[in-house]
């Protein structure tokens, strides 16, 4: 009698287990080998050595499987599945978290504590209330960060990449074009068709409050990436359906998010009196259908920008694209201007009807 030790037990069946694949292997290629010198029909040679290869995969297959199972080797290493939410491009998709985290920042700065408590009228101790300059300074505070953060704190996926290339680059070019028309335009329209009007003290461009040009920023590169995601999330969600229905459930859903969230603006700053309406009323419930028209345009378009790995776009084509989406609201709220007219009652004065432009004397 004698006994073996269960170590070298494992590594006798190992052993034979291995020996028995590869004499198996063996078995399979010895036929193919001794008839392949007869004269047989090149098909039947080619349909015997594929199914001879198969085999011969399959026991390879076999082979590196017990070597596994021997802990000689490490499993190979799966790719996460892609992210339903953010993109699948690298830089976009560091950009896309960059926005949303610096998001709180400003959002708390802003309505968590400069209009909560009032800090506009009774200013910092020690200070007067908040005039041209603090306003001025309230919106650079908000706005300035999201440039210099992602300057001197670059993401893994942007350190390969030149400055211009970067999404967050892209995504700041093409809201800060949209933004600017915007204000510099478009509140002409809230001033004449929705009765809108700031009394806050501000140095202003055009009429409008420097503030805002800052604070717009912030607030659109929050709506849009947030639209990026939900109509990200959505598409994956169609994709099988067939392309008339997916189009019309992406439509809806793009002038049910526009809606809501410029509901949800104009309800978060009702607290700040020196905003005003002369209508709320009319304001929340058709005023905010005129204003979610910047997004209708604006949400699909800026969802384009890098969205294909094998589709980069450059800054020109940015540029040209927001000043694209840009001129088409202008031609939406114009023509509401003409043919709808204002909400509310206004003074033969600012006569929506009038030829010529909203913003024009």
């Amino acid at each position: 009698m004698f006994s073996l030790s269960p170590l070298k037990a494992e590594d006798m069946l190992l052993s034979v287990r291995d020996s028995f694949v590869q004499v198996h292997v063996i078995m399979d290629v010895i036929p193919l080998v001794s008839t392949s010198y007869l004269p047989l029909p090149e098909e039947q040679v080619t349909e015997e050595l594929a199914a001879k290869g198969k085999k011969t995969q399959c026991a390879q297959r076999i082979i590196m499987s017990s070597t596994l199972m021997g802990g000689s080797a490490k499993s190979p290493q799966t790719s996460a599945p892609p992210s339903l939410w953010f993109a699948s491009n690298p830089s976009k998709r560091w950009g896309e978290m960059f926005f949303l985290l610096y998001t709180p920042f400003w959002l708390t700065l802003c309505l968590g504590i400069v209009v909560p408590y009032k800090l506009y009228e009774v200013g910092f101790p020690n200070f007067h209330k908040f005039t041209e300059l603090e306003y001025l300074i309230l919106g650079l505070l908000s706005a300035v960060p999201s440039f210099l953060i992602p300057l001197l704190v670059t993401g893994k996926a942007d350190r390969s990449l030149c400055l211009k290339d970067r999404y967050w680059v892209k995504a700041s070019l093409w809201n800060i074009i949209f933004s600017y028309v915007g204000n510099y335009f478009w509140t002409h329209y809230f001033f004449t068709v929705l009765g809108a009007s700031y009394t806050f003290p501000s140095w202003k461009m055009n009429n409008v409050p420097h503030t805002t040009f800052l604070l717009t920023h912030v607030c659109f590169l929050f709506y849009h990436v947030a639209s990026n995601m939900t109509l990200r999330r959505l598409r994956h969600s169609i994709a099988d359906l067939p392309d008339s229905i997916r189009w019309v459930t992406e439509g809806a859903w793009i002038l049910a998010l526009s809606y809501f969230i410029a509901y949800l603006e104009t309800v978060a700053i009702s607290n700040f009196p020196y905003y005003d309406f002369v209508d709320r009323a009319s304001m929340y419930k058709v005023g905010c259908l005129f204003y979610a028209i910047y997004f209708f345009v604006s949400f699909p378009m800026f969802l384009r920008i890098d969205e294909k790995p094998s589709d980069k776009w450059d800054l020109p084509r940015v540029a040209v694209d927001a000043l694209g989406a840009a001129m088409l609201v202008t031609i939406i709220l114009d023509l509401w201007r003409i043919f709808l007219g204002p909400i509310i009652p206004v003074a033969h004065t600012r006569q929506c009807n009038q030829p010529g432009l909203a913003w024009f004397p």
